[in-house]
């Protein structure tokens, strides 16, 4: 690929990730965070599903209810956690957690896959984790926002290591419409029986839920898998690192948040950790590689 080409493609699918939060943030005056977030992944999984009605679909109830389990974990898990938490802290801070999902694969895939890691992936962990501590103020408050952050962490990563069991039972396209589908309608079931549902309908609220269900859903997601086949993947999976810097970027233009030096320090040590997780040059290693992770951003 011409490499003019890839640069645009990758600063555009991490910018509508990361970016993704600050949105998500003004659309909170608008509409309740599960409302929101379950209106974005309802109207995404029905439209793709629709793009891909050609493709092949499941054959048995055992592989509609392994889709449902992914979506319960990747969308409703992940976003659920997000959107909720970003009613208490910064959107920077809520996409820095969040996307410190990759140190948790590589724990979790360790005890629960046997997978093997080299010292790289290691100290990308524990570069991580350092990271986090930092950024949160050098101190681990067990504030709701915060524990929120780490839940969407572990959710994608519980996800994650669903989607590299039972990945290659599907094609592609429908895991993700489906997943996002029934992920998008969990999160309105949630969104009526335990929070109180608000919803004003105006230009601006309506422009955010497209938004966020067609071009920071369906469209990041494409370009991003698009990427994927057509490069290396442990090595393109390496610019994720750049979501949670579009993220706090975002947080900081849209919603005039603070960035303290701290954060910096943190957000730096974070995405380090993150390329050390991600990247590898030896493919005999066993890495549970982050096109597997995609299924999370819309």
């Amino acid at each position: 690929m011409n490499p003019i080409l890839f640069g645009i493609l990758v600063v555009l699918t991490t910018s509508l990730m990361g970016s993704s939060f600050a949105l998500g943030k003004i659309g909170l005056v608008y509409v309740s965070p599960l409302l929101l977030v379950g209106l974005r992944f309802t109207i995404a999984g029905v439209l793709m599903a629709f793009i891909f009605i050609k493709k092949p679909l499941p054959k048995s109830w055992a592989d509609w209810g392994r889709i449902f389990l992914v979506g319960l974990f990747q969308t409703a898990g992940v976003m659920g956690c997000i959107f909720v938490s970003l009613r208490t802290i910064t959107a920077g801070e809520s996409s820095i957690l969040t996307f410190s999902n990759p140190l948790l694969v590589v724990i979790l895939g360790t005890i629960f896959l046997g997978a093997k890691y080299g010292i790289f992936h290691w100290a990308g962990v524990i570069i991580g984790f350092i990271g986090v501590f930092i950024t949160l103020g050098f101190h681990l408050q067990l504030e709701q926002g915060t524990i929120l952050g780490l839940g969407a962490a572990l959710s994608w990563a519980i996800a994650t290591l669903l989607i590299k069991k039972w990945g290659s039972r599907f094609n592609i396209w429908v895991l993700t419409a489906y997943q996002m589908l029934f992920g998008g309608l969990l999160l309105l079931l949630m969104a009526v029986t335990i929070e109180t549902p608000k919803l004003t309908i105006n230009g601006t609220s309506v422009f955010i839920i497209l938004w966020l269900a067609i071009m920071a859903s369906i469209i990041q997601f494409m370009i991003w898998f698009y990427l994927l086949n057509e490069g290396d993947p442990g090595k393109t999976s390496a610019f994720l690192f750049l979501a949670p810097f579009f993220g706090v970027l975002s947080g900081w233009l849209l919603l005039g948040e603070v960035l303290k030096w701290y954060v910096f320090i943190g957000g730096g040590l974070i995405f380090i950790s993150i390329f050390l997780v991600n990247w590898t040059s030896d493919k005999k290693k066993q890495v549970i590689k982050i096109n597997e992770q995609v299924l999370s951003k819309r």
